[in-house]
Order: C-alpha cells, then structure tokens, then sequence
C-alpha cells in the first residue's frame, strides 16, 4: 500500500466524510484554526519583535518568551488538531497541494529554527556574536511564520 491508497482509504473514511459533507464541521473548524494560527503567530510576533530589537527593548528575551509561552504552544496545539480535522475533509487533494507542502516544509524549518535558537543561540545571546545570531533568528522566524499563513491561505483557494 502506497501513501496515496493510505490517504484515500482516510478520505473514505466516516469521519472524512462528515467534515467534507457536513454545512458546519468544516467552516467551524476552519474558524478555530485560523483564530489559534493567530495567536500562535502572534505571540511569536511579540518575542521575535523583541529579538530583533524592535519593541521591548527594556525587557530581556527570555522574559518575554515566558510570558508568551503557555499561549503560544496551547494555541499551537488547538492548530495542530484543527488543522489535522480539515485534513480529513480531502486527505488526497492535501497531499498533492504544492502550497500544503510548502506550509508543512516551512512549520519543519520553524521547528529546526526554534530548537537552534533555544539550544545554540539563546545561550549566547548576552554575547556580541550572540545578539546578532538572536536577530538573525527572530528575522528568519518573522519570514517563515507569514510563509506558513502566506501558504496556508494559498491552500484553501486551491484546493
């Protein structure tokens, strides 16, 4: 079995079928998933904006981080769910969406992005090389997170 029979025997599926047939399962879903791509973004805004020195600049980083974080990975999850329920609706038209797989590509490389910045460049970030590897990723994380919006709206309009 290929991943293209997996995603139509997923597609043939009741629970596919109810979010692509039902007048509400879908566009309530829809809803919930871009209000908590909205907070996640958002709240990412808030930090990257303090990494690249833009806003709060008479608070540290990581204090910012804390206050956002519980809200940013909550809303990540609701995300994560809802965006896992509209994928059900067309399991074999997401799959060969280039715009999908563009978003999935870039949620990798904010993930790689976030894990470089916690690991390597947060701890050196008091540094002179520090800072400016802490802009450069609060730059990158900016550009990737309106790629995933940028391509998640993409993807809607051509499915």
């Amino acid at each position: 079995m290929d991943l293209n029979d997996l995603f139509s025997a997923l597609q043939n599926t009741p629970v596919s079928q109810a979010v692509a047939e039902s007048s509400w399962i879908f566009p309530t879903v829809e809803s919930l998933h871009v209000l908590a791509i909205t907070l996640v973004v958002g709240s990412i805004l808030v930090v990257d904006l303090r990494l690249i020195g833009l806003a709060s600049a008479n608070r540290p980083p990581s204090e910012i981080e804390a206050q956002f974080l519980r809200i940013t990975w909550t809303a990540f999850a609701v995300a994560v769910l809802t965006g896992a329920t509209l994928f059900l609706a067309k399991p074999v038209s997401y799959t060969h969406n280039p715009f999908f797989l563009g978003k999935l590509a870039l949620l990798l490389l904010a993930a790689v992005n976030m894990a470089a910045f916690h690991w390597i460049v947060q701890p050196r970030a008091g540094l002179g090389a520090g800072r400016a590897a802490a802009q450069a990723s609060g730059v990158l994380s900016l550009a990737i997170w309106i790629g995933v919006v940028a391509l998640g709206r993409w993807t809607g309009f051509t499915l």
